[in-house]
């Protein structure tokens, strides 16, 4: 497919460059072939592709797709179950037995959920941890979106779960391409060195990715230095599992020390600023992780911990968390919290620089296009700080994933919204209600 996005306010989120300008987006196949100001360039686009199909962005913006780089999107059906508890009670208590009871099936319609709200909301791109992922490959090929989905586990099922990497790895490699899995031990403290370790041998076997929680909880900081006599990113570095291609998410309590490690193994931080100040964690230390030189991201984790996936409010609550935090109103500045979401996220997802988060010719085609006619944004002094610090979810207006719309005029093609959401309702009754 070929489309031009025309008369656009184009934001390209590249190092050089005007950060925005007036011009035209072309994308041919699954790739950005033109990113230009200039009418005459357009016109030539246009020409040469006289099949083309032109969309009119007047008043409205195109930018690189988002990337949330932590979440449990299936967790869609814990929306709003259990809030207001301390966190151990809230793990224990409710959502350990609430996962318990689910069957593949409602984990494959939780992730359909999730990845709904993802797509209306902008997100192109998303890494996820959580069970029965090698089921979820499915969904999220059907959906259109890219992702990493990460296989979860503790000591307790990882006998279970490793074949299903080894099957999710299967069911990827027969896919498009945009669907990639990776192993997710939980955490230092939930699973064993052994284990870790095993985890790490089958991640390198097929060349994946590694995620885990770090750092999350004092609780967490007091286990593993109970047990271990360090640190949870210390433990984690011993054991050889810190390098370019693992994911930490949260790293909240984390000492000067810790960061150095992380930013010298180019470990990806995911920063969830929303849930961590939900369940009361703690706030991550993001502006000295960016000054060590830490590859520093932003996501929303879960939606029983959040409670919403909408990534435009990670990126207001990031900044201005920052500020408050450090006393200094320069701290975290829009187009860094925007970097975060786009040309970082990318890297997270395993993209070289400018593949992927960024509109440059021969990127990837993920970019999404946003309704700058909204009270809220206007007037425009500056189209960066309108999006990271009034931008909405409900702003977005068409979505482009490897090429394809998936979202055009704020609607998903093929998916019927009230069946789905019947279908969640009926889940979550036989689930409450098994126990």
């Amino acid at each position: 497919m070929t489309l031009l996005f025309s008369h656009a306010t184009v934001l390209p989120m590249t190092d050089s460059g005007p950060r925005s300008f007036a011009g035209w987006v072309g994308v041919v196949g699954n790739r950005v072939a033109l990113v230009t100001a200039s009418e005459h360039d357009a016109a030539e686009f246009r020409a040469s592709h006289p099949d083309l199909r032109e969309i009119d962005c007047r008043g409205r913006l195109v930018m690189p797709g988002l990337v949330n780089t932590h979440c449990h999107a299936a967790m869609t059906l814990q929306r709003s179950y259990a809030d207001d508890i301390p966190l151990m009670t809230w793990l224990n208590d409710y959502i350990w037995p609430f996962e318990s009871r689910q069957t593949p099936d409602e984990v494959a319609l939780g992730m359909t959920l999730g990845i709904v709200e993802m797509l209306l909301g902008g997100v192109t791109s998303f890494v996820d941890m959580y069970y029965f992922e090698d089921r979820c490959v499915e969904v999220a090929e059907r959906m259109g979106i890219r992702a990493v989905l990460g296989c979860n586990y503790f000591d307790s099922n990882i006998g279970e779960v490793l074949p299903q990497v080894e099957e999710a790895v299967r069911l990827c490699e027969a896919g498009s391409g945009r669907v990639r899995v990776a192993v997710a031990p939980h955490s230092p403290y939930t699973v064993s060195p052994e284990n870790l370790v095993r985890g790490k041998e089958l991640a390198d076997r097929y060349g994946l990715g590694l995620m885990t929680h770090i750092a999350e909880t004092r609780d967490e900081i007091r286990i593993v230095r109970e047990r271990y006599g360090c640190t949870p990113v210390e433990h984690l570095d011993s054991l050889g599992l810190l390098d370019r291609r693992c994911i930490g998410a949260h790293c909240i309590h984390v000492t000067d020390s810790d960061i150095g490690t992380l930013a010298a193994r180019g470990v990806t931080i995911s920063h969830n600023p929303q849930s961590n100040m939900k369940i009361s964690s703690g706030v991550a230390p993001v502006e000295q992780m960016r000054r060590a030189g830490a590859l520093v991201t932003v996501a929303t984790d879960g939606t029983c911990s959040n409670n919403d996936l909408d990534l435009w409010e990670e990126l207001r609550t990031a900044a201005f968390l920052q500020k408050s935090a450090t006393g200094d109103p320069t701290a975290l500045p829009a187009w860094e919290a925007l970097r975060m979401a786009t040309a970082n996220g990318a890297r997270a997802m395993g993209c070289a620089d400018g593949e992927l988060g960024v509109l440059r010719e021969g990127a990837l085609a993920d970019l999404i296009v946003v309704d700058l006619q909204k009270p809220h944004l206007q007037p425009i002094h500056d189209v960066v700080s309108n999006l990271v610090y009034c931008g909405k979810a409900s702003d977005v207006d068409t979505v482009m994933v490897d090429g394809r719309i998936v979202v055009e005029n704020r609607r998903i093609e093929g998916v019927d919204l009230p069946a789905l959401y019947a279908g969640a309702a009926e889940a979550v009754r036989r689930i409450t209600t098994a126990g």
